[in-house]
């Protein structure tokens, strides 16, 4: 099939790899313009662009595709399909409309629960026990068109954001195939999502990283795994003439109580107590410093039995 792909962040290479290897005409791929980032502030390429430069594939990268230039360009590919996985720029219609079968979503979620920017750090985070992938047939609203293909998925009770994300990625991409094969064949039959259950899946603010501690212990588990590797729940402890975060990126709830922020054992793990219960914390990072275990960050950071972190 003659297509476009259009994505950005890492999530989405399996599936333009997948694409690629079944054979596909991929006449262009679509992705968001390179930002500055690093101490340099070098303009960084998206995982996607770069992918596809290594793939001597022709890359795209407007601001906006809601300039009539962009889109008679976009037009003019004279495409069968546009595949479309975590983009991040909204397609006007001329654009959902200039493929002859449309534009087929990946969406990380089983909709309509958690549709929007975040849904995989959001599922972990709610406490839920499954998630999915599911192609969508895109229209105007955000994430409501009607669903083709779905795969469900547990999510286990050590899984962080970033174990999920990679297992989504590779399913969604083996999902995709399949629903092209089928769109090929006139095979593809669209499900309305349902009118209920429809949550949203904001965009993770940088506040709402902060660990409070008066929450209940699995709610904090959940929070962490959540958010890890990216931002990352931290917390704030002053030393001295200065206030240092340090992000917490692995721990489990204990039954163990006590005042909500106090430091209850600090040795081979860090125990601190919870609104309800305690986590027990074996992985931590400082900012601008790499990941270790409980043992060596208390090497270079002490804590003790009795301190408060909140």
């Amino acid at each position: 099939m003659r297509l476009a792909f259009m994505g950005t962040p890492e999530f989405s290479v399996p599936v333009l790899a997948e694409i690629l290897g079944a054979g596909h005409e991929v006449v262009a791929v679509y992705s968001q313009p390179p930002r500055k980032a690093g101490r340099g502030l070098a303009e960084q390429l998206s995982p996607v662009h770069r992918f596809a430069a290594e793939h001597s594939l022709p890359v795209f990268t407007p601001a906006s595709l809601k300039g009539e230039a962009e889109q008679q360009a976009f037009a003019a590919l004279d495409l069968d399909v546009a595949v479309v996985v975590a983009y991040g720029l909204i397609l006007p219609k001329p654009v959902l409309d200039a493929p002859r079968m449309g534009c087929l979503n990946l969406h990380a979620s089983l909709l309509p629960r958690w549709r929007g920017a975040a849904p995989i750090q959001r599922a972990i985070m709610a406490g839920d026990t499954e998630t999915g992938v599911m192609i969508m047939q895109m229209e105007q609203g955000l994430d409501t068109g009607p669903v083709l293909l779905a795969e469900r998925v547990a999510i286990a009770a050590d899984d962080t954001s970033g174990s999920l994300h990679d297992r989504l990625s590779h399913i969604g991409a083996s999902l995709m195939l399949r629903a092209l094969a089928a769109l090929s064949r006139g095979a593809l039959e669209a499900a309305p999502q349902p009118e209920t259950g429809v949550t949203y899946a904001a965009k993770i603010g940088k506040a709402e990283a902060r660990i409070d501690w008066s929450r209940p212990a699995g709610d904090l588990d959940a929070h962490i795994r959540g958010l890890t590797p990216a931002p990352g729940a931290f917390f704030e402890i002053a030393r001295g003439n200065e206030t240092v975060r340090v992000k917490i990126r692995r721990a489990r709830p204990l039954d163990n109580s006590g005042k909500p922020g106090e430091v209850l054992a600090a040795a081979d793990t860090i125990v601190v107590a919870c609104g309800e219960g305690a986590l027990e914390i074996s992985e931590l990072q400082r900012a601008g410093k790499s990941p270790v275990g409980a043992r060596e960050f208390l090497r270079g950071f002490p804590l003790s039995a009795g301190e408060s972190l909140a």
